[in-house]
């Protein structure tokens, strides 16, 4: 159980700091205010975020389309870098941590009438590279969505009430997701609609995916995995298909596809 939540924000960064001012309505929170990208490993104190159990970054969402969103994801990079971390490194991530912050972010999106805006998950991307458990929370995609603070207020009350209400559920099952686009609209369904809890996702676009992909997703998920939910259509020509299930069942690692899950 986390009992100790941090939140970062840059000073530069107009959603996060949003974000963050809406959120000081809601509570005393603890606050670690960087003055560059907080996507960069080295613009953090690990020294003070190594005194929490869980770390939010608050942040602005930029998108090359002009999508509004309310966005989780978990932070890490499977191929190249962006904006800070490492080749192949996780920050470790809570299945059942973001899976109640993104049905409470759902919820708060229909109570205020923000249906302009789309509640996504996306697949794990971008630094920094750090060892506590950690999700970014962001509004997308321009400047118009980043000074928003109808949207900012959404998201910080959201944030607040996961984290008054957030316990650790035995039941769910957890898994690690492999194959589709970015927003992956398949596991938004999961997250929001069975009792399958997800954290890491691998996207397509990182093909060819590896075993040490996979395995580092699986180490990187707080939780223990109960299995893989795999986006069948979303994991490419039948050879990459095929390359994935040789993986997964050379390292006896269970697998289900997403439509194989009870909704």
């Amino acid at each position: 159980m986390f009992k100790k939540y941090l939140i970062v924000a840059s000073k530069q960064d107009k959603a996060g700091i949003n974000i963050t001012t809406n959120l000081s309505q809601f509570g005393e929170f603890n606050f670690h205010l960087v003055d560059g990208e907080i996507t960069n490993t080295e613009n953090l104190s690990l020294e003070r975020i190594n005194q929490f159990d869980f770390i939010v970054f608050a942040s602005r969402h930029k998108s090359e389309t002009p999508m509004k969103t309310l966005s989780i994801h978990a932070p890490g990079n499977f191929k190249e870098v962006w904006g800070g971390g490492q080749v192949g490194k996780l920050c470790p991530s809570s299945a059942l941590f973001n899976k109640h912050l993104f049905e409470t972010l759902k919820k708060y999106q229909k109570e205020f009438d923000l249906s302009h805006y789309d509640v996504t998950m996306e697949v794990t991307h971008h630094g920094p590279l750090i060892n506590k458990p950690c999700v970014f929370l962001e509004i997308g995609g321009s400047e118009e969505e980043w000074r928003d603070k109808r949207a900012a207020f959404c998201v910080a009350k959201a944030l607040s009430e996961a984290i008054e209400t957030f316990k650790e559920n035995p039941y769910r099952e957890i898994a690690v997701g492999i194959g589709g686009p970015h927003y992956c609209p398949g596991f938004n369904k999961l997250q929001l609609d069975s009792n399958v809890a997800v954290a890491h996702i691998i996207p397509k676009y990182v093909s060819p995916i590896t075993e040490e992909m996979i395995k580092e997703a699986i180490a990187k998920t707080t939780e223990e995995v109960d299995f893989v939910v795999l986006d069948w259509k979303g994991l490419g020509t039948s050879e990459e298909r095929q390359k994935v299930l040789d993986i997964l069942t050379n390292n006896y690692i269970q697998y289900k596809k997403i439509q194989e899950i009870k909704k």
